[in-house]
């Protein structure tokens, strides 16, 4: 598929079929994620992938609200719950190359273990596309992270960013409501050119 196919297919799919995915498709989604640019290639992140029934099951209690409002995304055959890793940036930058020894958070002008993270997880929705599969990011929301942690063994030095599904699209998946073309900014509202407030 072209990269701008991919890029105009790419939604949030909430409804699946519980078709599998084979195992090679799988690896190429998570794969995926490998790819995502990482400041100073610390690689602050980590994946949970749950593709056994038993284990996607473990999960779905932890994000109650996605179960009551599209209860057909539970069908999708894999769950990816990415997840950031600050301490490993911090070391990074400590290092001699990089010269931060003191390793204090204050000089980052961003997270940037949070955004290398959703940039891994972008790459993996978009290589869903690119396999003819649907996925969507969610939210966890904090209440239930320190059960989640508890049941999946997630060491408390990495943070979940969300989750991710992916899966066949169901087919009376409903369509994209009318209200989202409406809210979709243009480019000449969020592209400024040369200086701010000027659009052309």
């Amino acid at each position: 598929m072209e990269f701008s196919e991919v890029l105009r297919r790419r939604r949030m799919v909430r409804h699946y079929t519980d078709e599998p995915l084979a195992p090679e498709v799988v690896e190429r989604v998570l794969a995926a994620a490998l790819r995502a640019p990482s400041a100073g290639f610390s690689q602050g992140w980590a994946f949970l992938a749950l593709t056994d029934p038993a284990d996607r099951a473990r999960f779905w209690p932890f994000v109650p609200s996605r179960v009551d409002k599209t209860p057909t995304m539970q069908n999708a055959p894999l769950i990816v719950v990415p997840m950031a890793h600050k301490a490993a940036y911090l070391a990074r930058y400590a290092e001699p190359d990089k010269g931060w020894e003191d390793r204090a958070e204050a000089r980052w002008p961003a997270p940037y273990w949070h955004i290398d993270t959703g940039m891994a997880a972008l790459l993996m929705l978009l290589s869903a596309v690119d396999e003819g599969l649907g996925a969507c990011f969610f939210g966890i929301m904090p209440e239930h992270l320190p059960s989640f942690r508890g049941e999946f063994g997630v060491p408390d030095e990495y943070d979940p960013i969300g989750g991710i599904t992916v899966g066949h699209r169901a087919d009376d998946m409903p369509p994209q409501g009318a209200r989202i073309a409406e809210r979709r900014r243009a480019a000449d509202e969020v592209i400024h050119r040369g200086h701010w407030g000027r659009h052309a």
